[in-house]
């Protein structure tokens, strides 16, 4: 069975850090684009940050550039969001997807994780 798993979730104040954790089973991570997103309440669900299947390739939203950066390790069927310098706007549910190609549209991705949680606040 097919499954995304997010980790690595919490509250921080402004400023902080976190790294969320992509973890497949199931398949093998390697073989797709990995994006990550974030549903605020009353939101949309927004795309944040995509990488591709090589890693080789990855682009971020003009509200996270500078500040997130996402890697993959293809041997640890795992894929990493790292957050730095976090902001109240931040806040969200943050969700990773799993698809052939990066797309910044969560229509496009098949395949999806629970979500975790980021709070940004003092």
């Amino acid at each position: 069975q097919l499954q995304l798993v997010e980790s690595g979730g919490g509250l921080v104040q402004p400023g902080g850090s976190l790294r969320l954790s992509c973890a497949a089973s199931g398949f093998t991570l390697g073989f797709y684009a990995i994006g990550w997103f974030r549903q605020a309440p009353g939101k949309e669900r927004e795309g944040v940050s995509c990488i591709s299947s090589s890693g080789g390739s990855a682009n971020y939203a003009d509200s996270v550039k500078g500040r997130f950066t996402i890697s993959r390790d293809n041997a640890k069927n795992t894929v990493y969001l790292q957050m730095n310098s976090l902001k109240p706007e931040d806040t969200a549910v943050y969700y990773c997807a799993a698809d052939l190609y990066c797309s910044s549209y969560p229509a496009s991705f098949d395949y999806w994780g629970q979500g975790t949680q980021v709070t940004v606040s003092s």
